[in-house]
């Protein structure tokens, strides 16, 4: 295993392509970008993972993951104000963002990537046991990874994964004709002539407005790369090759409150994927010690939506494990 290091450059996340002049943005947008961090790549498995470090090596750890066909830099705004009290890592999933693919796409692999991924950054040395911030289907990953590796992690805060009832759940999936993150792995990429024409094509999922509109822009930017003359996206088409079975998706909830260790719930208070009935669910299979955070205003993508509030949330709750 060996590690390729750079320095990351601040231009390069407020491209012209997509801020303009910037002069738009807000100040603890550009401030948190400005914070000093480390961008690079570990080897594993002779595949590339790429990362972003930020703050103390000293103190406490933080491993950050993102949801499906997302990027870690879904948390580059967020980590920043993290930094003073945390040693934080936020990385691509394998076949996501600017992270190859590796191995399989099942849940078992995915879960091996936590601890893959720390013991490269040595997160684990003199003792340390990080904390996981996970978003969506990198909360399902995660609950795996703390299941898989109990001793490795100090605790778990799960990001408005999806938790719904049998029945909600065959309602949501009639409306979408298909389950969550479903896809043809031997389908091409599609290929853009412009990257105006492909920013078109970027849309959430699940489909949603978002509170801050240029946060949507940044993420788009971010999730296509150039190829040649031509835009396309980062990800993997093998990311689809997985099992994805209707069981993993209904026992989610079981799963959530049987994981080891500590964990507490962020949701958007306005999330489709977990509502206040997901957290009536959730006590009634015997998760009433599960702290659960709703955020105002803030759908399933409470990052956009609702960034500053969020920070909120994931400082408190780090702070109150660290006094405990």
């Amino acid at each position: 295993m060996s590690m390729l290091t750079k320095v990351t450059v601040f231009p390069d996340d407020i491209s012209p392509v997509w801020a303009g002049d910037g002069s738009h943005l807000p100040e603890w947008f550009v401030s948190a970008l400005k914070v000093p961090r480390e961008e690079g790549y570990v080897e594993i498995d002779n595949a590339k993972v790429h990362y972003f470090r930020w703050g103390d090596r000293s103190k406490p750890k933080v491993l950050m993951t993102h949801g499906f066909l997302s990027h870690a830099r879904c948390f580059a705004f967020i980590a920043p104000f993290l930094a003073e009290d945390y040693d934080v890592v936020a990385f691509d999933l394998a076949g996501m963002g600017d992270s190859e693919m590796r191995g399989q796409a099942d849940p078992e692999a995915r879960g091996r990537e936590f601890v893959e991924i720390a013991e490269a950054l040595n997160l684990f040395a003199d003792g340390h046991k990080p904390t996981i911030v996970a978003h969506s289907f990198g909360s399902g990953a995660a609950l795996t990874a703390v299941t898989q590796s109990p001793d490795h992690f100090s605790g778990l805060v799960i990001c408005d994964l999806m938790v719904m009832r049998a029945e909600l759940l065959e309602q949501y999936w009639n409306q979408r004709r298909s389950s969550p993150g479903s896809g043809d792995p031997d389908k091409p990429k599609r290929s853009y002539a412009s990257y105006e024409e492909a920013r078109k094509r970027y849309v959430l999922s699940p489909p949603q407005p978002v509170g801050e509109p240029f946060l949507l822009d940044y993420m788009a930017y971010h999730s296509m790369r150039r190829d040649g003359d031509n835009w396309t996206w980062k990800f993997s088409p093998e990311v689809f090759r997985r099992s994805n079975k209707s069981e993993e998706w209904l026992t989610i909830g079981q799963r959530l409150v049987n994981a080891p260790g500590r964990k507490t719930i962020v949701h958007g208070a306005k999330s489709q994927l977990f509502t206040k009935d997901s957290a009536d669910y959730i006590r009634e299979l015997g998760g009433g010690d599960i702290p659960i955070i709703a955020v105002p205003e803030a759908r399933h993508h409470l990052m956009l939506d609702q960034p500053l509030a969020f920070v909120t949330a994931l400082l408190s709750i780090l702070h109150l494990w660290e006094n405990k």
